[in-house]
């Protein structure tokens, strides 16, 4: 056998180099491919939960929510840990929703103006969230993520109110309690889903019970 040339080991050289170069370029490709699967699964898991929540299912199971999202239960939990990890998703998406209607500025000079936009933020907002935050207040005695969540939230909500208030109002210790009472989600909640008002004639409710309570 003769030996090989110089140019001929070099050609055997290129050639293995890109025989390599190619492997590692299919290799490439099938992890890019896994990794668009896997985010795909989760953002079909994520819409599936949002879609059976809005839909009325305040309490969907990991099986439901796979039936849903067209993928096996272990696909599921492949993706979370448990349902726990599921909601902290959910919240993360509708905070992102409502957080520029919360933290758009109050540009009047009036304090009642500032309260009275507040108001029509809050029928916004809660209506927004009112089918995942019913489901959150199911699940949050056996949820220290949705316990915690809610504390804050409340807290929250009770601090907007605040600050919109001049020295002399939040001074009226019983007038401030009314205020938050009155533009708080459960009030919103009991008066669409108790009393069965629309959005537009709960919107009305509550603001004329604001109204009745910044009246000087």
């Amino acid at each position: 056998m003769r030996p090989l040339t110089r140019g001929a080991s070099c050609a055997s050289g290129k050639i293995m180099e890109g025989t390599v170069k190619a492997e590692l370029a299919d290799e490439g490709t099938r992890i890019d491919g896994r990794r668009e699967r896997s985010r795909s699964s989760h953002k079909r898991i994520v819409a599936a939960m949002m879609d059976l929540i809005e839909g009325g299912d305040l309490m969907p199971s990991a099986a439901r929510v796979a039936e849903e999202a067209g993928v096996g239960l272990r696909t599921v939990f492949r993706h979370f840990d448990d349902m726990d990890s599921l909601y902290r998703e959910i919240s993360r998406i509708v905070t992102d929703r409502i957080w520029p209607v919360i933290t758009a500025p109050y540009e009047a000079p009036d304090w009642r103006a500032n309260v009275r936009d507040l108001t029509h933020r809050r029928a916004r907002v809660f209506e927004m969230m009112l089918p995942f935050r019913l489901a959150a207040n199911i699940k949050r005695y056996q949820s220290p993520f949705l316990m915690g969540q809610y504390a804050q939230v409340v807290t929250m909500e009770r601090d907007l109110v605040l600050r919109l208030l001049p020295a002399e109002v939040r001074g009226d210790r019983y007038r401030v309690e009314a205020l938050c009472a009155a533009l708080s989600f459960q009030n919103w909640r009991a008066i669409r889903q108790d009393q069965g008002l629309s959005v537009e004639d709960s919107g009305a409710v509550v603001a004329h019970m604001v109204a009745a309570l910044i009246r000087d």
